[in-house]
């Protein structure tokens, strides 16, 4: 719960940081700008909210790790909902709605996730999860999308470190394998999510694990 409360209290004070320029900037997500970034941070906090409203009755079907669907393809922007969302951006007009709306929604989803008990059964997906792990899941959701964020904006605060650690974790769990030492944790999720081709050194440090790359979380 806390460290789902430090990676989105960062990245919403990355967001309200931004000057107004930044939203026409590329993010790190494909045929996606800035503001297109931030639009569906707030479709994330809806989630969040509606997800902590849904309990559910039967046994867990998934964890934090198993949360995600994993694919080889990374996403062109090209995607009926991708393109929705980059159409739901346009309409804000300015940055400081979407910094207003952003605000709202996910301060409410902050607070949400800080009442909700850990071991409550939500339904997401069609499937069945513990709230203590689904919000582990958005761990790594607010911590690649940080790293979005900043993905052209070098003047823009960084992901937590501990955000990184802990979802550089998941994600080895889901390759079932570690990443070298030799990457950072920032590195070890831009290439092990296809978000970066790897360099020749840390293919070769990669060995046969870059074979296997990218993983696509959705």
């Amino acid at each position: 719960m806390d460290l789902f409360s430090r990676s989105w209290t960062a990245l919403r004070a990355a967001v309200a940081a931004l000057a107004d320029e930044d939203f026409a900037q590329p993010s790190g997500c494909g045929g996606w700008l800035v503001r297109d970034l931030v639009c569906h941070l707030i479709i994330d906090a809806q989630d969040v909210l509606i997800t902590l409203a849904t309990p559910a009755e039967t046994e867990p079907t998934r964890d934090a790790v198993t949360y995600w669907e994993v694919t080889g393809t990374p996403p062109s922007g090209e995607d009926p909902l991708d393109a929705l969302t980059v159409r739901l951006a346009a309409a804000y007009e300015e940055p400081r709605l979407l910094k207003f709306h952003l605000d709202d929604l996910g301060s409410a989803a902050g607070r949400a996730a800080a009442l909700a008990d850990p071991g409550l059964r939500v339904a997401t997906r069609e499937q069945v999860i513990t709230a203590g792990d689904y919000l582990l899941a958005y761990v790594m959701e607010w911590t690649l999308h940080h790293l979005d964020l900043v993905a052209h904006l070098p003047h823009a605060a960084r992901p937590p470190a501990q955000g990184l650690a802990r979802s550089r974790q998941m994600l080895e769990q889901i390759a079932g394998a570690a990443f070298p030492a030799s990457l950072s944790d920032e590195d070890a999720l831009l290439v092990g999510t296809g978000r970066r081709a790897p360099t020749g050194a840390q293919k070769a440090a990669l060995g046969e694990l870059a074979a296997r790359l990218p993983f696509v979380l959705g």
